[in-house]
């Protein structure tokens, strides 16, 4: 029997993949997996019993990765899960930073009470809100994962052109892009949008990538949109840029107290994925990858260890988290089998091994041993 805890509510479309050898709630207290969205784990204490961790979404920056790496505590995200979602708002966005839409019907609000008059206000004021289409303009999108990919295609069809950087664009990815011109910079996206999307996630690399500097190199009146992390952007810096006229608008899903009420600030509750359909994908999808896990050792959309997956052959199954220098050979030999597969990814190893006659591998750098 699997104990699996769960530390916001889950769709039960999710939970009911697992079948009938786990317990799901929130409140166990020895659980092999944590299903989690966005509750934060980085002072939460980890049991021994943990093996893996699923977040229903694509951001992680509420678990501890690295952590749990070293521990040999799989983590999982659910890639394009939520995209179409966040794919709508962001249209949703990007119409809204140019008509002042959301100033109009604040101000149309105020009108109430005015009974006949209403409709002569109306005219007479309308004015103050007009703003730009979109169709035409150059929408820069960086970072062209699933979301980035559906963003770029639906900006096309609606008749503007597409600008995008993605230093890590596979070449499956790029296929699937209709009319998006590729470029190698960042700089060169913020040189020729009218618009800048921002499709990354928040690391070392990325963290507050919109500043004064990265905004000087952009056009006059921009408007930038951020779903993703409002970490990736310095506030101040973005506050400043509205003030003087460099940008037009700042649309952002991350609400704030330094940006809340702000002129030229549309700021959103964290309403990308906040959809019944994206909260059940992203459910299925980490349940499914925590069950295949555990029943099957196989690693899929794992953030901080590899990526690995095997058919079974028969026999005993020894899986084998490890440091990347460990020795595979003497891992592999331990088991006293030939049949395996292994995978590396930055710091860490893991290796799949079936028809092990022997589930002890005492090998230096090795962390973690299950066997299925």
């Amino acid at each position: 029997m699997y104990n699996v805890l769960t530390l916001n509510k889950i769709a039960k479309c999710g939970t009911d993949i697992l079948g009938d050898n786990y317990t799901v709630s929130d409140n166990e207290t020895n659980p092999v997996a944590v299903l989690v969205r966005s509750a934060s784990m980085h002072e939460m204490e980890m049991p021994e019993s943990l093996l893996a961790i699923a977040r229903a979404g694509a951001g992680v920056n509420n678990i501890p990765i690295k952590d749990c790496a070293e521990k040999g505590i799989v983590v999982f995200n659910s890639p394009g899960a939520n995209a179409n979602a966040v794919k709508e708002l962001v249209v949703a966005g990007l119409l809204m930073s140019s008509r002042k839409i959301v100033n109009g019907i604040e101000w149309a609000k105020t009108l109430k009470g005015n009974g006949d008059q209403v409709g002569k206000m109306v005219e007479k004021g309308k004015s103050n809100f007009a703003g730009p289409e979109i169709m035409g303009k150059t929408l820069g999108v960086i970072g062209l994962g699933a979301i980035g990919i559906k963003v770029a295609n639906v900006a096309s069809a609606l008749g503007m052109k597409v600008v995008g950087c993605d230093p890590f664009l596979s070449e499956a990815n790029k296929a699937k892009l209709v009319d998006c011109k590729i470029v190698e910079t960042n700089d060169e996206v913020y040189a020729e949008a009218d618009y800048i999307t921002v499709h990354v996630p928040l690391n070392d690399g990325t963290r507050g990538m919109i500043n004064k500097e990265t905004i000087s190199k952009m056009k006059d009146g921009v408007r930038v949109l951020n779903y993703s992390r409002d970490g990736l952007v310095n506030s101040t810096d973005i506050l400043d840029a509205l003030k003087s006229g460099k940008m037009s608008a700042y649309v952002t899903d991350f609400a704030t107290d330094d940006i809340l009420g702000e002129d030229g600030v549309i700021a959103m509750p964290h309403l990308g994925a906040s959809t019944p359909e994206s909260e059940d994908n992203c459910a299925v999808m980490a349940a499914t990858e925590v069950k295949d896990y555990l029943e099957n050792g196989n690693i899929v959309n794992s953030v901080n260890l590899p990526c690995l997956s095997k058919d079974k052959t028969g026999g005993t199954r020894v899986c084998v988290i490890a440091k990347a220098d460990a020795d595979t050979d003497a891992i592999v030999k331990a088991t006293g089998s030939d049949d395996f597969a292994t995978a590396t990814r930055g710091d860490f190893s893991y290796t799949i091994i079936d028809n092990a006659t022997n589930t002890e591998v005492n090998v230096d750098g090795v962390i973690k041993v299950r066997s299925l």
